[in-house]
């Protein structure tokens, strides 16, 4: 959001915007934000680009420090006084997002940034592009413990036979949008914590957008911010209630102005 509030404007001079939600990470952010930028210097087509992240209410400086960054590619930081939760810290970086496309991406690079390519391969207008573990798991180079990746799979079961029939794997912290679409999610998106990724995704199928699911490299990265028990029950409540919100009715429509090729259509003067 900017200054009062509001969702950014659309640049059209930003071609990518990379948003991290962060909490508690000034140990690897500064690692994190120079394979970022480095990758972008070393690309062409995605100049200019944005890299934006929302410190959630962190209590160890995270982000403080200044990043060196190209010409071309400007980091920035939008900070939570206190932590709202993973949910929240993406939808404040997806409505303050300027790019025609918008990356999500975990501040721990568990995907590599130079997966970038490789989604952003298999996208095109009115369609998200999903990392997944799920698709090809000889991707995974450091395996998560028995217990997590039990509690995932569970997870993601549950997901597909209630929501998102056909998707392995919501919870891959790597997924590019359009950025019109970005923007308009921000605005209706309402789960503050781990599963905001299905709200995501549920409603951008709602409003019509295709759902690429892609294999990337993964490798787990330890003192995840997850609490397997906490976390796990207040993601499936989420999911429940999204459901609830589904079968009522609820779920908030298509917004007029935008189509599945995931731009602002111009609306003609009256």
């Amino acid at each position: 959001m900017n200054g009062n509030g509001m969702a950014s404007e659309p640049d059209a001079q930003v071609q990518l915007s990379i948003v991290i939600p962060a909490f508690n990470e000034a140990h690897r952010l500064p690692h994190t934000l120079a394979a970022i930028t480095e990758k972008l210097s070393n690309v062409t087509g995605r100049l200019p680009a944005e890299v934006i992240v929302v410190d959630d209410g962190s209590t160890d400086g995270t982000a403080s420090g200044t990043i060196p960054a190209p010409p071309d590619v400007n980091v920035r930081v939008v900070r939570h006084p206190v932590n709202r939760g993973k949910g929240a810290a993406v939808r404040t970086g997806f409505a303050t997002a300027r790019g025609a496309l918008v990356l999500l991406s975990d501040a721990d690079l568990a995907t590599p940034i130079e997966e970038l390519d490789h989604i952003a391969a298999a996208g095109g207008p009115g369609r998200v592009v999903i990392g997944s573990r799920a698709v090809d798991r000889t991707l995974i180079s450091v395996r998560q413990p028995w217990y997590r990746d039990c509690m995932g799979r569970t997870f993601n079961f549950l997901v597909r036979h209630l929501l998102l029939p056909g998707i392995h794997d919501t919870q891959c912290g790597f997924k590019l949008f359009p950025g019109s679409l970005a923007r308009a999610l921000a605005a209706v998106q309402r789960i503050d914590g781990f599963a905001f990724d299905v709200e995501l995704l549920v409603l951008a199928r709602r409003w019509g957008y295709d759902i690429r699911e892609v294999g990337v490299r993964w490798r787990h990265v330890e003192a995840s911010r997850v609490s397997p028990a906490r976390h796990s029950l207040e993601m499936f409540r989420d999911v429940i209630r999204l459901k609830a919100r589904q079968l009522r009715g609820a779920l908030p429509p298509c917004p007029s102005g935008l189509d599945r090729t995931g731009h602002r259509t111009r609306i003609p003067p009256t």
